[in-house]
């Protein structure tokens, strides 16, 4: 049995209260990570969404696997043993949901580290590392375009984490990691791109506002501490694959 796009949205709010009940932090990611903060619930950003994708903290791990089966669902016992202290698939077992959940980090095209960040938003994580999430996707498609675009409409940048893209975390993170700031810094000029094709259900104002999100991020990256190897990496460019190719988990 099919969930709609809404009755998800409500699992996932329940999931992670249930955790939380039972003192286990777990915080949404994704495409409806995403929808979570579309405060506007502005058209252009509404779409279908068919699983559930989740943080854990490494440390509350087993926790977690034991919560699982209570609150419904059921694990690929495959998968789990082989991927298990990163990654771990779930279902409903009434509906056949898929969940996926991220162990500790979120590990794709690069590496986001979240297991500290979990307590930052009550049911996300928090805005920069959902933003960097997407952003790091080197063959980034016009569904996770949208995402980025999300993310940056509905939220302010600045130096915290309250219901805004935190500038100094970003930075922080790309200045450690020069794969990921290259690949965000590209996805953001695609987004730069995207606020030019006609057949958005974007106003211009509206565009300008996506647009000056955009160049803030740009900035912050512009005037963070490069540390040596930062600036001998950024030497050899692209010359170098600076990124993991990731095939998609199809279970």
């Amino acid at each position: 049995m099919a969930m709609t796009s809404q009755e998800i949205l409500v699992e996932m709010k329940r999931l992670v209260a249930a955790a939380e009940s039972k003192n286990i932090q777990i915080r949404a990611i994704g495409g409806l990570a995403v929808q979570a903060h579309n405060k506007s619930n502005h058209p252009q950003f509404i779409r279908e969404f068919g699983d559930l994708d989740f943080v854990v903290a490494k440390k509350q791990r087993r926790e977690f696997e034991s919560f699982m089966p209570e609150a419904g669902y059921s694990p690929d016992k495959q998968f789990n043993v082989l991927n298990g202290a990163e990654r771990q698939i779930y279902s409903d077992n009434k509906t056949g949901m898929k969940v996926d959940i991220f162990v500790g980090d979120f590990e794709m095209c690069h590496k986001i580290p979240l297991e500290e960040r979990l307590k930052f938003d009550p049911v996300t994580i928090p805005l920069a590392e959902l933003f960097l999430s997407k952003a790091q996707i080197f063959e980034l498609n016009r569904k996770d375009a949208l995402d980025i675009t999300s993310i940056l409409f509905n939220n302010e940048t600045g130096n915290d984490d309250v219901e805004k893209i935190n500038l100094k975390v970003m930075s922080q993170l790309c200045s450690q990691d020069w794969g990921l700031y290259k690949t965000t810094s590209i996805n953001l000029g695609r987004v730069e791109e995207l606020m030019k094709q006609e057949d958005l259900v974007l106003s211009q104002e509206e565009r300008n506002l996506v647009l000056i999100r955009a160049r803030e991020i740009k900035r912050a990256f512009a005037e963070m501490p490069k540390p040596i190897a930062w600036q001998l990496r950024d030497r050899v460019g692209t010359r170098v694959k600076w990124y993991i190719e990731v095939e998609e988990v199809d279970r």
